[in-house]
């Protein structure tokens, strides 16, 4: 299976809350199947339930991509904004907030190089620990 399938479950399920849309792959043949809690049209296979084959995609919170990473990137890349980004993730709106605050210090390009970086890793590593192989060229 490619990585590229993987990252658009993955993206899939993680661009909305935990549980609303959610994503499958079949550990052998690598067809990903995808279901949304906003629409009736689901696309799992029947025997989704009863079929270790399939495996659920994890949201970006399961992997720990959230605000810890925010704070890993803070650390390592503009440690003088520590105190700013966490009254910032104290409030509503964080994400957006965040991004505003890295972009007036010119560092938006580098939070999602390093936010994409890290995002890859974590999903090899979360496939290699469910047994998926990935193409070594994806």
């Amino acid at each position: 299976m490619t990585y590229s399938s993987i990252e658009d479950a993955f993206l899939f399920v993680s661009s909305a809350a935990p549980f609303e849309h959610s994503a499958v792959v079949h550990r052998i043949t690598g067809e990903t199947f995808f279901a949304s809690a906003y629409s009736d049209d689901f696309d799992f296979p029947d025997d989704v339930d009863d079929n270790d084959d399939y495996i659920a995609i994890p949201h970006r919170n399961d992997l720990d991509l959230g605000k810890h990473l925010v704070m890993e990137f803070v650390r390592s890349h503009c440690p003088e904004l520590t105190n700013r980004v966490i009254a910032v993730f104290s409030r509503r709106g964080a994400y957006g907030n965040y991004k505003g605050l890295l972009s007036e210090k010119d560092l938006l390009d580098k939070w999602h190089a390093f936010e994409n970086a890290r995002t890859r890793e974590a999903l090899l590593e979360w496939c290699e620990g469910n047994g998926l192989v990935i193409e070594t060229n994806s």
